[in-house]
């Protein structure tokens, strides 16, 4: 049986990004966005207007969250908001108390 020669850190360094090992071209179980990720904007950058599913009703994951936040600033908690509108609100409440910035 013949052995395919192994690539170490340092050759794989030297190679071009297409012929890097990891690249997804030879490992499609590392994402497009980890092989260049300048290829596609994360949703963290992407503004919640232009969000494909962001008129559907906020995640479980939002609501929680959204409520502890509104909680410590004082704020009413609103369960009907999308999923646009908890990530406005979640940015908002997070500058207003300083959670999720910096701990």
């Amino acid at each position: 049986m013949k052995e395919t020669p192994k690539t170490s850190e340092a050759d794989a360094q030297a190679l071009p990004s297409s012929e890097h090992p990891k690249h997804t071209a030879h490992n499609p179980k590392v994402a497009a966005s980890e092989a260049d990720p300048e290829a596609l904007p994360s949703n963290a950058e992407k503004d919640p207007d232009d969000w494909t599913t962001g008129g559907e009703t906020m995640t479980g994951a939002q609501a929680s969250y959204l409520k502890t936040l509104c909680e410590e600033a004082g704020e009413t908690f609103d369960d009907t908001l999308t999923k646009a509108e908890a990530s406005k609100q979640i940015d908002a409440l997070q500058a207003k108390t300083g959670r999720g910035r910096n701990h």
